[in-house]
Parts: structure tokens; C-alpha cells; sequence
């Protein structure tokens, strides 16, 4: 699968600011996102689920395509916006490839997966339930870094004072600091929740989220 020209994943300070043209690579990774949308639906295909959650998975990643690309179209107004938005996608679209087993909401504005709300110190809510006879906590989405995050504004989520103890319900309110932000500022993060039986982490799930500071 090609990438949209310019395109590392990370893009990040004065160098995703290099361009004469946002327009034109804003349609590019319209475009790209259509396109490795076929990447995930054979992934789909590959795993052989039954009939309801096959379609379930594939109705979450078209749901994905319309509304990142509407993010796109009418939110991102800077490369470095369209990257994190981009981004976004992408990872929603993997979440829904790999199906969402546990019962897991993440709120920001009282609203989940697009939402927005004004600069500063913002809550976001993390609630989960886990299934019989097991317990939950917030996961690590890369081996050393509990979250995905990006964002246009220098944005980051507290850590420092979260419980890494098992529970029976997840009801956690962190902390996205976004002081810096500006209106037209895009932050996507995703939190990961583990699932555990035993002491044994069972399953693990990230919710991705995508803000736009208004």
C-alpha cells in the first residue's frame, strides 16, 4: 500500500509545516484513506467471522471513512492537521478490524470518537466494564508510552498520578492538557484499556479520539 506522498506518520514541528500546497495533500489523504480502507476490509475477509460481526466490523470502518474525511474536508487547516487527523483515522479503522469485545467508553465533552471543546485543561472520562469474573485497568498502547497522542497544539495527558491497580469498573477522569491550543487546534489520542483474569491480562482495546478546539 503506498503512502500519500510527504507522508512519514509522524510528522511533527516545522518540517509538517513544508508545503506550498495543504489543499492539495489534504485531497491525497482524503484519497489514501479510501483507499487503505481495502487493507482492513481484507483483513476482515481473512478472519472468517460470523455474519454479524463480520458486518459489524465492516460498518465501522465505513463509518470511519465518512467521517475522517469529513474532518478532513471541513476541520484540518494546517498539514501538521491533516497528519493528526489522518492518523486518527487509521487507527479507528484498525480498532474496528479487530473488533471491540470489551465494554469500553471514552468521553470527551460528553461526546466519543469526534468531538470538540475549548483550550485548556480538559476532562476526558474513561469508563469500562469488564466481562465475568475479570477485571480492568488502563493499558499501555506501546510498550513504554500508555497513549497515542498528536496534536497541533503541544497537547499531553497526565500521568503521573494514575492507579496502575486492577478493578472491577473502570470510571477514570484524566487530565488532557491543551492550554496552548488555539481554535482550528486538532489533538487524537487513543486510550487502551486491559482486560485481566487471574492477575492474567485476558484482552486489551484502544478508543481513539479526535478533538477539534473551538
Amino acid at each position: 500500500m503506498a503512502m500519500p506522498e510527504g507522508y512519514d506518520g509522524m510528522r511533527s514541528g516545522d518540517e509538517s509545516e513544508r508545503t506550498n500546497n495543504p489543499d492539495e495533500y489534504k485531497r491525497t489523504c482524503i484519497d489514501f484513506i479510501e483507499d487503505i480502507s481495502h487493507d482492513y476490509e481484507a483483513w476482515v475477509d481473512y478472519y472468517k467471522l460470523p455474519e454479524d460481526e463480520d458486518k459489524r466490523r465492516r460498518a465501522g470502518i465505513h463509518a470511519t471513512i465518512i467521517r475522517t474525511n469529513e474532518w478532513l474536508a471541513k476541520v484540518a487547516q494546517s498539514i501538521k492537521a491533516v497528519d493528526v487527523i489522518m492518523n486518527d483515522g487509521i487507527q479507528k479503522m484498525a480498532e474496528s478490524t479487530a473488533g471491540k469485545p470489551l465494554e469500553i467508553g471514552v468521553f470527551v465533552n460528553k461526546k466519543s470518537g469526534y468531538t470538540e471543546t475549548k483550550p485548556g485543561i480538559i476532562d476526558v472520562i474513561v469508563k469500562g466494564h469488564p466481562r465475568k469474573n475479570r477485571k480492568m485497568k488502563l493499558g499501555y498502547h506501546f510498550k513504554d508510552d500508555r497513549f497515542r497522542l498528536e496534536s497541533t497544539c503541544g497537547a499531553y495527558l497526565e500521568e503521573t498520578t494514575l492507579s496502575d491497580d486492577e478493578s472491577d469498573e473502570l470510571d477514570i477522569h484524566l487530565k488532557l492538557y491543551a492550554q496552548n491550543a488555539k481554535p482550528r487546534d486538532v489533538i487524537s489520542f487513543t486510550v487502551t484499556v486491559s482486560e485481566f483474569e487471574n492477575g492474567v491480562e485476558i484482552d486489551r482495546r484502544g478508543v481513539s479520539t479526535v478533538v477539534h478546539l473551538v
